[in-house]
């Protein structure tokens, strides 16, 4: 039994350490700010996540929308590994867009 409850705080650990999408951070109602994660080496263009924070906004929008400015947005650190003596902080970067729908 000892074993199972082990395995589902591991479980939950690792569930609840996994970055964040894509996310509409601030809404102001005619626009707002997305944000999403990015590897420093990879560069924010090129992120997986840029598609989905674009798709937000047109959702948010209903169609057109301009994008006002880009930047690197306020990013959040998380420790990762499981094992005791192998963990480490992980600093996550995150870009934000912040638009005005048309």
């Amino acid at each position: 039994m000892k074993t199972w409850s082990s395995l589902g705080i591991l479980l939950m650990i690792s569930l609840s350490g996994c970055a964040e999408g894509a996310k509409l951070a601030q809404d102001y109602g005619d626009g707002g700010v997305v944000t999403y994660p990015y590897k420093g080496e990879q560069g924010s263009m090129l992120s997986s996540f840029r598609k989905e924070a674009l798709s937000l906004i047109k959702d948010k929008c209903s169609g057109s929308y301009t994008i006002l400015r880009e930047g690197e947005a306020k990013g959040r650190a998380r420790v990762a590994g499981t094992a005791p003596g192998s963990q480490e902080v992980v600093q996550e970067r995150r870009w934000g867009i912040e638009f005005r729908c048309k």
